[in-house]
Order: C-alpha cells, then structure tokens, then sequence
C-alpha cells in the first residue's frame, strides 16, 4: 500500500488552479470595460490554467480516486500554496507591484481572507487589479466553507469533528445526503448573500463597482477595500450599518445561515455557538459604544456605529476600518487586542481560534476543578448539550497551545526584524488570526509596506497557518507524516 496517491493529489490541485483562471477571467472582463492592461491579466490566466491542466490531464487518467488522510492535509496545504503563487501572476505581470515578494504577501492575504496589504495607493491602482484583489478573498472565504465541511472533519483537526459529529444540524447527510450537495447548497448561500450586500450598498449610495467588491471582501471576511481609508472613506451611516450586518452574518456558521435562511430559526437559538458569538458581539460592543459616547464625546448614534462597527470587524476577522482604535482609550485598545484572539464561528469564514473552541477550552478548564473535587468522576465536557468525546477535547487544547506558542515565538522573529514590541505583536496576531489591521505600526491606518521582505514571508506563512487551522500545515513538517509506520 501506497503512503500517498501523488496522482489524485496533483490532479486535485490542477483543479483548483482550472478554478482560479477561470476566475481571472473576471478580472480581464473589468480591464477591457475601463480600457485597462487586459493583456496581462489574460496572460496570467493562461498561465494558470496550463500549470493546473499539467498537473491535472497526465493525473487524473488511471488514478486511484480514493484521498487518503495523508493526501487530504497535502492537498490543502500545497493547494493554498499554488493558488497564492500563480495568483499573484495578476500583481507582477501588470507591474501593479514590482516587488515578488510584496505580490506573493498580497495576494496570500487575499486568499487567506487577512486583509492585510502592502499596497501605499490603493485608489491608484487599476480597477480590474482592485478587483482581482477582492476576487482572492471571495475564492479564499468559500474555499474555507468547503474545506471545513468537505475536508478539516476528515482530517481530525482542530477540533472540527465536531463540525459533523457534534453539532444539532451540522452533520452533511442532514443537511443533504453527500458533501457535493453541501457544498453547492453553502455555495449558493454565499452568493446569494454577496449578491444581497452589493445591491444594499447600491441603494445606500456605493456605486457599482465600490459595492460589488466591498460586499466580496465582506462576505469572505477579508478586508480588502478600494479606498485607501477603508469604510471610512463612506460617510453613509447605511453603508457602515449595512457592512456590520453582513460581517456579523458572515461570522456565523453558514450551515446554520441555510437553516436559517430555510425557517428553521430553532436550529440557530439552540446551537451554543451561536448564543455565545451573538451575545459576545452585543456585550463588547456595548461597552466601545458606552465608552465613545461618554469618554470620547461620540454622539449616541455615531458611538453605537463606531463600536459595533469595530468589534464585528475584529470579532470576525474581518478588519474593515472606520475608526482609528489606537486613538481610543488604553483600555479600548487592551479590549481590541484580546478581540484578536476570539475569531467568529466554526463553519464560517471567519478567522481566529474561534468561539466553539473557547467554549470547550473554558467549559474544560473549570471541570478540571470539579475533577479535583471528584477524581473517580467521569464528568465529559457538553457542548450542544452533547458530550465531547475526550479526544476531541484534546485536540481542542493542543489546538490552543500551539496557536498561542506560534503568537510568541512569531511575535519574537518579528521583533528580530526591527518591529518595535507593540507592531511586532500587532503584525502577528493580525496575520495568524487573518485579521488584517493591528496594532503599533501596521495599525489600522497603516500598512504592511515597511516590514522587510523576510518578516513579509514569515507573516505570509502565519496567515496560511492561521487560515488552514495549524495543523493542517504544520503535521507537514514533522517526520513520521513520511514515514509508513
């Protein structure tokens, strides 16, 4: 028996190349409509699509179709890897950025939905390069939906059997009897919803253009926007309220979203989830809104805005900016540092540790003392008011642990960089939690321009790391994932 399938493998990832030209396309239909370099871009994707289809046509013919545990976490890894190489192609080839390593840092923020950009002069770029940039989070936020549902369960990882072993709803055969239907059920819920937010910014004021991207980089959680000041650029109270809605949508499981969506309201106000992500959202961001209004002589209305705003933002990783959190009070910014570390809901597009594993985390710990009390006492963690089985648990916590050694060790190779304390802490939680603003100098004012081009591809790596749940890339290092026993 064969330790991998190389050729499913590689024909698999072809695939996703085919999948990532087709959606250049796109990008040159916007540079013929404004007159713009569409040649570039159509070399691009013809680029693209010949790697994709040398990797897939040899492959696929004669190929064992079965995708083994150990193909899965290639497939993800070294798939996420080709799209953010070739997907960088629009970047250089039309000298939008003339720096590989800055094209490479772009356009893997853009696919792991992060937000963060190197880019000085964003409304200097051409409209079909700003489209392709929120075109990476759209492709970056689905492709996370369907890896969670079709792909992370298998693999055991993070957690996220519980995404189909644990949660009321969630498993795929409830919601349609094979994962090819899940994942073009949970497909038309994210269009759908994109396709809702773009005409809602429409009407609220946005043109075209402005709404269709900015309602692509919401739905994705990404944050990416057109306008070098982010929303703030939008002086609509619409437009702000609009986005924060869609953020707080897009922070939600989508299959719960779709039981939603199908009057099934039951199925959202049991999950715990859910209970804790919303009443989270509604508790810190009172407490901006209180502040601002009474510290910061916010009107009622402008302190509402401004702290809901933020905190969803940040909550789902979505990292649009309205207001500028560095100038806030030192206990606001502790408050949005510590938001950093939340993520949305498991299932969404959200980035982050995420909410259901603080629930098992906290749930945990304090049955730890109950166990201290009661040390013959089997007394299993619930969640959905079902027991989490011990390995999951587990899991759960080395999860937690390696996140949180990663944030260490990630915020000391920054500072060796030359990033003062607070920007070297600040680059890396807003990367390995695919945030996208932070803290100190790449704040949410700022960009990610400075850092050198070394500290640029370590947080290129985080963001992947962050995007495609730890361990999914980092089990790729470790001897015995080589090895046959």
């Amino acid at each position: 028996m064969h330790l991998f399938n190389p050729r499913m493998t590689f024909a698999l990832i072809g695939t996703l190349l085919a999948i990532v030209a087709a959606m250049m396309l796109l990008a040159v239909g916007v540079a013929v409509y404004y007159g713009e370099d569409w040649q570039s871009l159509l070399l691009s994707s013809g680029i693209t699509l010949a790697v994709g289809a040398l990797l897939y046509l040899p492959n696929l013919k004669n190929s064992n179709r079965d995708v083994r545990k150990r193909d899965g976490f290639l497939i993800v890894a070294l798939g996420w890897v080709a799209m953010s190489m070739l997907g960088s192609l629009p970047f250089a080839l039309t000298g939008a950025i003339d720096n590989i390593v800055d094209a490479i840092f772009e356009t893997v923020s853009g696919f792991t939905t992060t937000g963060a950009t190197i880019l000085t002069d964003i409304e200097g770029q051409a409209k079909s390069i700003l489209f392709w940039r929120s075109m990476t989070h759209w492709i970056g936020g689905m492709g996370i939906i369907v890896l969670t549902v079709a792909i992370l369960p298998l693999l055991g990882v993070g957690g996220m059997q519980l995404f189909i072993a644990e949660s009321p709803g969630i498993t795929p055969d409830k919601l349609h009897p094979r994962i090819t239907g899940t994942a073009k059920r949970l497909w038309f819920i994210y269009f759908a919803l994109t396709a809702a937010e773009a005409i809602a910014l429409y009407v609220a004021g946005m043109g075209w253009f402005d709404a269709i991207n900015h309602a692509m980089a919401t739905m994705a959680t990404g944050g990416f926007s057109t306008k070098n000041a982010s929303i703030a650029a939008f002086s609509s109270p619409a437009i702000h309220y609009i986005i924060t809605i869609f953020m707080f949508l897009a922070g939600v499981n989508f299959t719960l979203l779709y039981f939603g969506f199908s009057g099934r309201i039951k199925q959202l106000r049991q999950n715990e989830e859910f209970r804790v992500y919303s009443w989270n959202t509604l508790i810190f961001s009172a407490v901006v809104a209180l502040v601002l209004i009474i510290f910061q002589s916010y009107s009622i209305e402008e302190g509402i805005r401004g702290g809901f705003f933020t905190v969803i933002s940040i909550m789902t990783s979505t990292g649009f900016v309205t207001e500028n959190y560095l100038l806030w009070p030192n206990f606001l910014i502790f408050l949005i540092f510590v938001l950093f570390f939340s993520g949305g809901s498991t299932g969404s597009t959200a980035g982050g540790i995420k909410v259901m594993r603080h629930i098992i985390m906290i749930k945990n710990s304090f049955l730890e003392l109950k166990r201290q009390i009661h040390p013959n006492a089997i007394i299993p963690v619930r969640f959905n008011n079902r027991a989490v089985p011990q390995n999951i648990t587990n899991t759960v916590a080395a999860f937690v642990l390696i996140w949180l050694t990663v944030f260490f060790i990630g915020s000391f190779v920054m500072s060796m960089f030359g990033l003062d304390f607070m920007s070297a802490v600040g680059s890396v939680t807003a990367t390995l939690g695919n945030i996208g603003p932070g803290l100190g100098s790449v704040g949410p004012v700022d960009n990610f321009a400075h850092i050198p081009a070394g500290g640029k591809l370590f947080l290129s790596f985080l963001m992947l790391l962050g995007r495609l749940e730890m361990f999914t890339v980092l089990i790729l290092f470790m001897p015995y994932f080589w090895q046959r026993r």
